[in-house]
């Protein structure tokens, strides 16, 4: 079966849309000529972001929650149509030693990182095959590929989004659906902000300091920025990309290889 680019305009809707990457990857998409929808929990992030493409619809909903992803994405088709790319792009994270980790902690972290991701394949996945040509492209991350101390619910939710993504991948590959994992390490967004304020309140260091302790794990000595992960997502949406699935590819200056 050979690959070939939808009829008509694609619709691409991005989870956690409304800010960091998630933002970064809508305007890429917006960019390349897709209806993009935005999907989040925050109404006033996702309509600040809106504000700035050329085509582009809100919707809210927590990923956790099934049938609110099944609503969400039915009010998503009434605008734009049927799904064509699918960025899975929600995510959390808590530290905590691993001793620590309370019972709901932990759930909490299987809930946003990989269930959300799950739900959302299954409510996008019957329109590419109706349509007979898709993109799915769940933003992992360097914990999908590693270990960090501190942070075990995330690292296995991350893991778990790998397993699923090759294991879909391989379910599709007679199809022209591909599904990808995109992995990048620690990146200038909201959660890197999140978890060096929690370093300098738990320890008293600076939050230069703290900053040190994250961009030393990358070669390149810095933060990943959204707008690079974004190219990363756009060039694995391109009919071109027709023949890369199943792969989890790191955006880390180096850090996973």
């Amino acid at each position: 079966m050979t690959d070939t680019t939808p009829p008509r305009r694609p619709h691409a809707l991005v989870t956690g849309g409304g800010t960091g990457i998630g933002a970064a990857v809508a305007a890429r998409l917006d960019t390349d000529g897709f209806a993009v929808t935005l999907l989040g929990r925050r109404a006033h992030a996702l309509e600040a972001t809106a504000e700035t493409l050329a085509q582009a619809q809100t919707v809210t909903a927590d990923v956790t929650d099934a049938d609110a992803v099944a609503r969400a994405f039915a009010t998503a088709r009434e605008g734009f149509g049927p799904i064509d790319v699918l960025v899975n792009n929600a995510g959390a994270a808590k530290t905590a030693p691993f001793h620590r980790i309370a019972e709901a902690d932990w759930q909490s972290m299987l809930d946003v990182n990989l269930s959300g991701v799950f739900h959302c394949m299954q409510a996008a996945l019957a329109d590419m095959r109706d349509a007979g040509w898709g993109r799915i492209v769940n933003i992992a991350s360097t914990a999908g590929l590693k270990g960090y101390p501190y942070v075990a619910g995330y690292c296995a939710a991350k893991h778990g989004v790998i397993g699923l993504t090759r294991a879909v991948a391989l379910e599709l590959a007679r199809e022209p659906i591909t599904v990808n994992a995109v992995c990048p390490g620690y990146t200038d967004t909201e959660l890197v902000a999140g978890a060096l304020d929690t370093i300098t309140e738990k320890t008293g260091r600076s939050r230069e300091e703290a900053l040190a302790e994250f961009v030393k794990v990358n070669p390149q000595h810095r933060l990943v920025q959204p707008g690079e992960v974004a190219e990363t997502v756009a060039w694995l949406c391109r009919p071109a990309a027709a023949a890369v699935t199943g792969q989890a590819i790191s955006v880390s200056g180096g850090e996973v290889m």
